[in-house]
């Protein structure tokens, strides 16, 4: 099917990306907007939402601006993708925070809980919203974005990884619950070169690149290209698992 308007593919599908705005959720939502989807991309900031939905097209995106873990936030969010769009096939969980670098004996709790609410609670509200509104009785897919600190330890960001090991189990578990009619997978990036990871490279970016076997750290689009494979029919048989995008890092560790 093909945009009348605009000549682009039209896949008639409607994707909700959380933390949609920049960085990796960006690079989800202009893979998708790429293939022919519609997007809703949401954030906190409400101008780089409008510059997001600018870049993506009006025609193919809108944003709607509000935190993660807030639960009326959620509502408004699933109710406006509704109205403007009539379906939600696709869920992004990508709304994340991190706050907070150290040991964990040092830890602040009440940052722990912070990092939970929006990187774990948040993802199972929008979760149960969309399928309560579109995914139950029509399908579609869920796909959060994890991350290798999820998977195995990682220095200084213990809190930020076992909210990602939350959101994997998460994955597993929706996955389990809502088949057969939606699929529930994740991805778990290395480092990406985004605003929220710039403290794990910047300044030293030769060093935080050695390790990775392909030379580089990631980018947006490489993350996207990821969501597009595992939100598409081509991944019709795949649902509960954890895909690990990371340069050929993990082939390091313990090295």
């Amino acid at each position: 099917m093909t945009d009348k308007e605009t000549g682009r593919g039209d896949t008639g599908h409607v994707a909700l990306i959380t933390g949609g705005s920049r960085g990796i959720g960006y690079g989800v939502a202009e893979a998708l907007v790429a293939r022919g989807d519609r997007v809703c991309v949401t954030g906190r900031n409400e101008d780089a939402l409008k510059e997001a939905v600018d870049k993506l097209g009006a025609d193919r995106a809108m944003g709607v601006a509000g935190k993660a873990h807030d639960l009326e936030h959620q509502a408004v969010v699933v109710e406006r993708v509704m109205e403007a769009y009539g379906r939600i096939d696709h869920l992004v969980n990508n709304a994340g925070t991190n706050p907070v670098f150290g040991p964990m004996a040092d830890l602040d709790l009440g940052v722990v809980r912070k990092i939970y609410e929006t990187n774990v609670i948040s993802a199972l509200g929008f979760a149960q919203r969309t399928w309560a509104a579109w995914q139950k009785e029509n399908g579609g897919s869920i796909l959060n974005i994890a991350s290798i600190a999820g998977v195995s330890a990682s220095p200084f960001v213990g809190a930020y990884g076992m909210s990602k090991a939350a959101m994997i189990n998460l994955t597993q578990q929706l996955a389990h619950e809502f088949a057969p009619g939606v699929r529930v997978n994740a991805l778990a990036p290395a480092v990406v070169k985004t605003k929220f990871a710039a403290a794990l490279y910047e300044g030293r970016e030769e060093e935080a690149t050695a390790r990775y076997p392909m030379g580089r750290l990631g980018a947006p689009e490489d993350i996207g290209g990821a969501a597009a494979f595992l939100t598409s029919d081509e991944a019709r048989w795949i649902t509960g698992q954890t895909l690990v995008v990371d340069g050929g890092l993990f082939l390091n560790a313990g090295v």
